[in-house]
């Protein structure tokens, strides 16, 4: 049994924009792909090029797409009668990014595809991201992290242009 630290950077951003504004931004150039047809399509793949059409077809412009969402606030005002701030998890991604980076480092599964949180808080709409690059650095995989830098980019454009 081993244990090793992973230290995380978190990317985080306050918009001044309406939660509803800032999250019909984030998830504009994302695509919303049906996940059981998605998982079908993947299963019924036979080829890279199969599944690499499939993933052309499900991301949107940004290059993602949205695995799941979580509704946080919704949680959250259950205890406040109905008020309270709004909170948004989003799950993100690209499968072949994320398989280029499982490729060399087997971890990096544990954290693709990755969440985007959107939340109120005073002073404005938080958009936080934890940097990928940092999740797979204790692994010491070049490639795996050269990819995850790219990763980091992409999402960190897509908050910077929804903020």
């Amino acid at each position: 049994m081993s244990t090793i630290e992973v230290r995380v950077q978190r990317f985080s951003l306050t918009s001044s924009k309406s939660f509803d504004q800032v999250v019909r931004d984030v998830t504009a150039t994302i695509g919303h792909p049906d996940m059981n047809e998605f998982q079908s399509g993947v299963a019924a793949s036979r080829t890279l090029a199969d599944l690499e059409t499939l993933v052309r077809a499900a991301i949107g412009p940004s290059g993602f797409m949205e695995f799941v969402r979580f509704d946080l606030g919704e949680i959250l005002r259950k205890e406040g009668g109905g008020q309270g701030p709004r909170s948004l998890r989003l799950v993100v991604g690209n499968p072949l990014i994320m398989k280029e980076m499982v490729k060399t480092a087997p971890d990096a599964a544990s954290y693709a595809p990755v969440t985007i949180l959107i939340d109120e808080r005073s002073g404005g709409v938080h958009l936080s991201y934890d940097l990928m690059a940092s999740l797979l650095a204790p692994y010491g995989s070049q490639e795996a992290t050269r990819v995850a830098r790219e990763l980091d980019s992409k999402v960190e454009s897509l908050l910077r242009s929804a903020a």
